[in-house]
């Protein structure tokens, strides 16, 4: 398989801003261009702004939302995606056909397809839907992609059966790092007024940014993610700024064997990039553990156990 240049994108988004969001998907595909990638990813929600979302009337998210595929900022995405030749990938609050509304994240390629995931594990608004279908396909690069968004990575199912579909890249767009968790060892916020000084004192901003709160949380889990199910995985995240939130950045690029090919802890917007080396799949250490797998025996991950609870009363802790 051939090799492919690969990009992440952290930046801090303006709340409903969608022309100044654009802005910035904009000038990090034209520098992504000028650098030879063929793939870029950006964060989810990052073309309608994000955690805001959760106070905003129905008819405000209404207001907010797209169609998607034949919405203006699809139709956007796949302008850039033809002029740069490149595949893109970006979030919105996506309006369907029936009404529903569902946290949405739109891939265009130079090829002229769109392909959309639609968060499977919403929990950001009550008048948000949650999808109900895995995203896989393959792309003109001559890769199989996946797509799941944020705390679609955290249920290890979602990934395994992304992977079983044939993805051998995941794009992992997400809103994260320094979150009120229910987890009391898991995330915590970030000090606002730490990433309001974090030109005047550059090591503390950086500390919240790579340790528990964002970096060291993710490293916990997110390598996992890659290797025991032998893909490489795209993470690109909000930094900076959402409502009353700071997110932690940290884009970064792994490999089949959940090692760091590159990634950022700068506070601030960001991109990465990493060329991908599909020589590593055929044996990486994943792949040949799901060549091992019984699929006969795994009836019990399909069976109910009564524990199961709404994304967000697992997100929120309200589930005591």
């Amino acid at each position: 398989m051939r090799s492919i240049r690969v990009a992440a994108v952290q930046f801090e988004h303006s709340a409903g801003d969608k022309s100044a969001n654009f802005s910035k998907i904009e000038s990090f595909a034209k520098r992504a261009a000028e650098q030879g990638v063929e793939m870029i990813a950006f964060p989810e929600c990052c073309i309608t702004g994000y955690w805001f979302l959760r106070n905003l009337s129905r008819g405000q998210l209404e207001e907010l939302s797209e169609a998607v595929p034949a919405g203006v900022s699809s139709a956007r995405l796949i302008e850039l995606s033809r002029e740069y030749r490149m595949t893109m990938g970006a979030g919105l609050v996506e309006r369907s056909d029936d009404g529903r509304l569902y946290n949405t994240y739109v891939v265009a390629m130079p090829d002229g397809q769109v392909k959309r995931h639609r968060k499977i594990q919403a929990f950001e608004s009550e008048h948000i839907s949650s999808g109900s279908e895995y995203t896989v396909f393959d792309t003109p690069h001559g890769w199989r992609v996946g797509v799941l968004i944020c705390y679609d990575n955290n249920i290890i199912e979602n990934v395994r059966v992304t992977a079983l579909k044939g993805a051998e890249i995941l794009l992992s767009p997400h809103q994260t790092g320094g979150c009120r968790s229910a987890s009391p060892h898991a995330m915590s916020p970030v000090d606002k007024g730490i990433w309001e000084r974090r030109f005047e004192n550059p090591k503390a901003i950086e500390a919240e940014l790579t340790g528990d709160k964002g970096r060291g949380w993710l490293m916990r889990w997110l390598p996992a993610r890659a290797h025991d199910n032998g893909l490489f995985l795209v993470f690109s995240n909000g930094v900076g700024v959402d409502d009353d939130e700071i997110r932690t950045g940290n884009a970064m690029i792994l490999d089949p064997y959940g090692r760091t090919v590159v990634e950022t802890g700068k506070a601030g917007d960001e991109m990465v990039v990493a060329d991908l080396d599909g020589g590593l799949l055929e044996r990486c250490t994943g792949r040949r553990w799901m060549m091992a797998r019984r699929p006969e025996l795994y009836g019990p991950l399909t069976v109910p156990t009564g524990m199961e609870r709404d994304t967000r009363t697992i997100r929120f802790g309200l589930d005591k």
